[in-house]
């Protein structure tokens, strides 16, 4: 099967090597630990709604060694993973007792086995590298057809574990160093440094610029700075390919979360199009709205889609919204002012290397009728620019991650303030 019309990611390709390779070898992962209890192997066929933080800790525990970091109140709480590159595994606002926000992949762990294309596990903010596809992907070997039987995520950032530097109550701090060759022959010697910090409540709002935050409120948020450094003796060029930084997270679904992510007004001759939403095909028009400079996007887990914003579009920030469950999802980075360089993953000898998207999200879904999903779940992304780095220089991609849990009334000063919409808005967006 041939793949070369869209800029493939993990998540379909994921669906496609359990349709179409399933009979791939498979290696005992380095996750695995001796002891199995009986009680890890529960509720492996998916993630459901009534799971805990403390439940989602608890099954992770027998597969890996889970590192949590919580704030002064106790009631803000986060769990990383030091074997999955520093992965922020899960978070909750409400301590042990508290919903679970990150998508985690029972399954593929109690199978204690990994796949040789992919490991997704999960997790609601993981460090990957980019280009995916094109003349510099990392993800091809060098002359190799651009197809599914080739494509194989680098053990880097799927399998191998970063080290960890130090840990406190409330901060980790990862690194990491690495060579990786990509598609035209050319060696990044790196080193990678992923520093993770829970925030208090106020520092929260701090960081999200809010007026207040009402005190009904429950938060949980926590920063991530990522750092790499070119440990080679040459330059990293355009010539040559560069790399990019890529954080995805996965988050639980629910049948009324809808994804908001505010653009740049303008003139399409001037700044592009709004959203790229050809990724799967077009997403149809009662799943995806652009109106009053805000962006809906449904992220019900019922229908695998996918869209993305150009850095002339994108702002810094990008969210999402579960009117059921009262929780406000709100990610926001670093955007550089005036940078135009993205790396671009389409899977094909590309004309334009340098213009791909600095925002995505994902909607998870049946890859094809009556087929299984991977979650469901839901996805935020953002990238940093494409790292033009001399010997000895670092770019540093820093994205912050939160979740509020109230009601409506409380929620909705902070959706205006941040996204300049109302719940009201939200709410009508597909009715």
């Amino acid at each position: 099967m041939k793949l070369k019309l869209v800029n493939m990611n993990y998540l379909v390709l994921f669906s496609a090597i359990l349709l179409t390779v399933s009979c791939t070898s498979k290696k005992k992962s380095q996750l695995e630990k001796e002891n199995h209890s009986a009680d890890s192997l529960q509720n492996t066929e998916g993630h459901e709604a009534s799971i805990n933080y403390a439940d989602d800790v608890k099954f992770m525990a027998d597969y890996i060694d889970v590192i949590q970091l919580t704030d002064a109140s106790q009631e803000s709480k986060v769990a990383l993973s030091a074997a999955l590159q520093g992965r922020v595994m899960t978070s909750s606002a409400f301590g042990d007792q508290g919903r679970s926000y990150g998508w985690i992949n029972r399954e593929l762990f109690a199978s204690r086995d990994t796949l040789d294309h992919i490991n997704v596990f999960g997790g609601e903010e993981r460090f990957w590298l980019g280009p995916e596809g094109g003349q510099y992907s990392i993800f091809f070997k060098k002359g190799a057809e651009f197809t599914l039987e080739n494509w194989y995520t680098p053990r880097l950032i799927d399998l191998e574990p970063f080290e960890v530097k130090s840990v406190s109550s409330e901060k980790a701090v990862f690194t990491k160093k690495a060579s990786l060759e990509n598609y035209s022959g050319f060696t990044f010697d790196m080193g990678i440094e992923r520093e993770i910090s829970i925030l208090s409540k106020s520092e929260l709002q701090k960081a999200l610029g809010l007026s207040s935050l009402a005190d009904g409120i429950k938060t949980v948020g926590y920063q991530t700075k990522n750092t790499m450094t070119n440990l080679g003796e040459t330059a990293w060029e355009k010539d040559t390919g560069l790399l990019s930084m890529w954080m995805l997270g996965m988050f639980n679904h629910s049948p009324h979360t809808t994804i908001l992510i505010p653009f740049i007004k303008g003139d399409d001759a001037e700044l592009g199009q709004v959203v790229n939403d050809n990724y799967f095909g077009k997403v149809p028009s009662d799943r995806l709205k652009v109106k009053d400079g805000v962006i809906y996007f449904k992220g019900d887990g019922e229908y695998r889609s996918k869209i993305g914003l150009s850095p002339r579009r994108a702002k810094s920030i990008a969210g999402s919204y579960d009117s059921e469950n009262g929780v406000l999802t709100i990610v926001k980075y670093n955007k550089p002012a005036g940078i135009t360089d993205y790396v671009n993953s389409m899977w094909e000898i590309q004309d334009k290397p340098f213009e791909g998207d600095v925002i995505n999200a994902y909607n998870d879904g049946e890859p094809e009728p009556g087929a299984k999903p991977l979650g469901p779940f839901y996805e935020l992304e953002t990238s940093s620019p494409a790292l033009a780095l001399k010997a000895g220089e670092s770019g540093t991609h820093i994205q912050l991650t939160c979740h509020l849990e109230g009601d409506s009334e409380s929620l909705n000063p902070i959706i205006k303030e941040l996204f300049g919409v109302t719940v009201d808005d939200i709410k009508a967006a597909f009715n």
